[in-house]
């Protein structure tokens, strides 16, 4: 999968995601000027941003897993459950080494807002209910 076929829009278009049912709509765009390149999600006055290839990464990992794997979504200073996709994206072992998220004190919530926008760009089937979401590929 090449980085061109991930579009999740740019600072001028910005997408439009909207990452539970319950919640406001958030934000979410491509940054490849920066260095590394991010993925920035602005929900509400909270800004984030992960490395963009998370997206790429996130997609092999879900075809690899054949199964759906339960999102864990937590605050960058809560430990992430075991076998959960927030857990992965923290863990040593993924292909970045650690975590996706650029800014320290933001490095959670990978589960919340990246599997959104995987389903967006119809990458992932994603689960919408109130407490144990899961995902896995198309």
């Amino acid at each position: 999968m090449s980085t061109e076929r991930i579009e999740a829009g740019t600072v001028a278009d910005p997408g439009n995601l909207r990452p539970r049912p319950d919640q406001v709509n958030s934000r979410a765009w491509r940054d490849e000027e920066s260095e590394p390149q991010m993925l920035v999600v602005q929900a509400g006055s909270t800004r984030l941003s992960y490395l963009l290839r998370a997206l790429e990464d996130t997609v092999e990992l879900l075809t690899r897993r054949k199964d759906c794997v339960l999102l864990g979504s937590a605050d960058g200073g809560k430990p992430a459950a075991s076998d959960r996709l927030e857990e992965w994206a923290r863990d040593p072992s993924n292909p970045v080494g650690g975590h996706y998220g650029l800014m320290k004190a933001y490095r959670g919530r990978f589960a919340n807002y990246v599997p959104p926008i995987l389903e967006r760009l119809g990458l992932v089937e994603l689960e919408h209910r109130p407490r144990d979401n899961r995902v896995r590929a198309r």
